[in-house]
Order: C-alpha cells, then structure tokens, then sequence
C-alpha cells in the first residue's frame, strides 16, 4: 500500500488531499485520506473511523463489486473510494441505504457533468444501459462502510470486461475528462444529504 505522496497533487486531476478538501461543502469527507494504491478502500477505515471519514485511492489491486466480482482500473482514471457510516437505524433497514448511495451518486454525477444515470438495482449505475459505476455496502458491527467505484476517465479500450454487462465511463460518454476532484466532491455533498434525510426517515426506502 501507498500512502499519500509528496507529488501526489500534481496535476488538474488529482485526489489528493489539497484538491479534494477545499471543495468539500459538508461534513462528509472529513477526515479524508488519499492512497495511491491499496488493494481496496474498503479495508482501509479503521473500526474507530468517525461518521463521514472518506479514503480514495487512485489505484486498486483487489477491488470488489457484488457477488465478488473484481472491481479493477488503470492508476488516476476511476473514481474509487469508500465511506464510513453510523446510521443509527434498525438492522433490518440497512440494505435500504445502497439505494440511499445510488440515489447519491447518481445525482452528484448529473451536479458534475449534466448526465443523468439510470439506477439499476440493487447497487448499478448505467449510462445508455451500459455499466458505469457500482456501489458495495458492508455492515460491519455497529457500522456500515460505503464503497463506490466509477468509471471516469477510462478510455474505450480500458473499459472493464463485465460478464454480464457492457461497460461505459464518463470520458466515454461525454467526449472529455472529468475533474475526479470535484466529481468525488459532488457526491459527497449529495451522500450526506441523502443520506441525512434517510436517517431521519429512520431508514424508510430512499425516494427514487
């Protein structure tokens, strides 16, 4: 694993914690970590981790979507992080909130670039019925940690192969790159206050 480095915000495009953290508008995201490589964000928050702690990464060597299936991308082209959540919900309430993270993501992408993608369930983003981004929800004791992993600036020919889906990124789909930055922030933005209006909903199904 490869924690931040000291060239690590070079570049427009960066997840680097002097990119991400000025644009964040919540609470979410604070605190926020920045790995160049780890075999996945989702065991990369720590049992202590408070409510809205965020890690990315540029690279994952062992990303995993549903069912176990791999979830891998060239370094810098996807966006790949995860979050730590404390709903203070009933257990059987919590498969609502990958429908919550959906609704989340799905909005923060249409705030960034204008597309709107269609939410497959349980846990699929799809732009023109192709795969664009998945979500994994894991409960873990008395929290649950959030991963998402987005195709962003992936190009034609380094989309994943998906078994049972043709894949799509953003680059793809709009003709140019996409600020990761700015898009992470966006959803983070809209994560929270979906996932805030859930809660107090005392986890009842997510409006979309």
């Amino acid at each position: 694993m490869r924690d931040e480095s000291s060239d690590g915000g070079a570049g427009r495009d960066s997840l680097a914690p002097e990119q991400v953290e000025p644009l964040l508008q919540g609470r979410f995201g604070r605190p926020y970590r920045y790995l160049e490589q780890c075999e996945s964000t989702q065991r990369e928050l720590p049992a202590d981790a408070p409510e809205g702690a965020v890690v990315a990464a540029d690279e994952q060597t062992a990303g995993r979507g549903r069912m176990g299936r791999p979830w891998l991308a060239a370094p810098g082209t996807s966006l790949l992080f995860s979050v730590n959540l404390r709903p203070p919900v009933e257990t059987q309430r919590l498969p609502a909130l990958t429908i919550v993270a959906g609704v989340a993501a799905a909005d923060g992408v249409r705030e960034a670039t204008g597309l709107m993608p269609e939410i497959k369930l349980p846990n699929d983003l799809l732009v023109n019925g192709k795969k664009l981004a998945g979500i994994l929800a894991e409960a873990r004791e008395d929290r649950v940690v959030l991963g998402m992993g987005i195709n962003v600036n992936v190009s034609r020919e380094d989309l994943p192969a998906e078994v049972d889906r043709e894949s799509t990124s953003l680059l793809v789909e709009l003709g140019e790159p996409v600020d990761r930055a700015r898009l992470l922030a966006a959803i983070l933005l809209e994560l929270e206050r979906q996932y805030d209006e859930w809660v107090s909903a005392g986890g009842a199904a997510a409006r979309r």
